[in-house]
């Protein structure tokens, strides 16, 4: 006969032999979760994403769109320990704002929209990120949710409308400035007559895509480099009027070597060349911006 002790340590043993079923975390779960919603949204969207992608690839002026995703998912990647250890809450409401995207997705798809197909993809993002984490979490991915709609091209009613005021600014600007430096000029609206030939800014030239392009990467400067909104709202609006000086000088210097190195060189390698240069030179003078700004010290916000 077993004593009372010895068949509580049985007892014991045979408890401790069954193994124990794995906790899951919930950050665990919202991973998984994450990823499972991420891969549903990827099928829903796959056509509108592969157009938008090739026109990534495609087209160079919008190349920087590549950029956006990956900046915008290295902002929630900040966050991730802040939500991991938030608990969520989420919002019913939430599921109107998906409905809302969806909504969208459907006029812009068979209305033959694309620019409408595709910003109803953040749409339905920002609905999910309500849905499932609450006004907290939208709050706290607004900033990268907003960041995705710099990868949309704009629609080419609202591109041209754009366009054309941009061709008529930087054709004044290079015909004010080509006198100066013994060039004789005679400007109807967009186009530039030179002594040589007629030199017409065209939408190519209007600087609209160099505009887009740096004021998208004055975005991503003033996240890293600033350290507060003000500062960072400085260094965005900086990055327009730097565009537009860095395209109509651009236009100024291919009429000045028009006039004194000729057409067939000015409109050839340089042309293409001068574009680059410019670019870089933007990004310098935003640069210094940044640097004049430091003279001034501002207390961090938040991002």
């Amino acid at each position: 006969m077993q004593s009372p002790f010895t068949e509580n340590m049985a007892q014991a043993n045979r408890t401790s032999a069954v193994p124990s079923s794995p906790r899951v975390s919930p950050s665990a779960h919202l991973a998984w979760g994450s990823v499972l919603i991420g891969v549903l949204v990827a099928i829903l969207y796959y056509s509108v994403l592969t157009g938008l992608v090739g026109t990534w690839w495609s087209n160079p002026d919008f190349s920087y769109g590549f950029l956006v995703p990956i900046f915008a998912a290295y902002l929630v990647w900040v966050k991730r320990q802040a939500i991991v250890n938030k608990e969520l809450a989420p919002a019913w409401s939430g599921i109107a704002v998906v409905a809302l995207g969806l909504l969208v997705l459907v006029l812009g798809v068979y209305g033959a929209a694309v620019f409408l197909s595709r910003i109803s993809l953040v749409i339905v993002l920002a609905g999910l990120v309500l849905s499932f984490g609450g006004w907290w979490l939208l709050r706290e991915l607004r900033f990268a949710l907003l960041v995705l709609f710099l990868a949309i091209p704009l629609p080419a009613i609202i591109f041209n409308e754009i366009a054309l005021p941009l061709q008529f600014l930087a054709s004044k600007l290079a015909s004010n400035l080509l006198p100066l430096f013994g060039v004789p000029v005679l400007r109807e609206g967009n186009i530039i007559e030179l002594p040589a030939i007629k030199l017409e800014v065209a939408e190519a030239c209007s600087g609209i895509r160099s505009l887009m392009a740096l004021f998208t990467l004055a975005i991503f400067c003033g996240y890293f480099l600033e350290k507060s909104f003000m500062r960072r709202a400085i260094l965005v609006v900086a990055s327009i009027p730097i565009a537009i000086a860095a395209n109509a000088v651009r236009i100024f210097g291919t009429g000045l070597c028009v006039q004194y190195w000729g057409p067939d060189k000015a409109l050839g390698f340089f042309h293409e060349f001068s574009g680059w240069v410019m670019f870089l030179v933007s990004l310098a003078c935003l640069f210094v911006i940044h640097r004049i700004l430091c003279f001034f010290p501002a207390r961090r916000e938040g991002s």
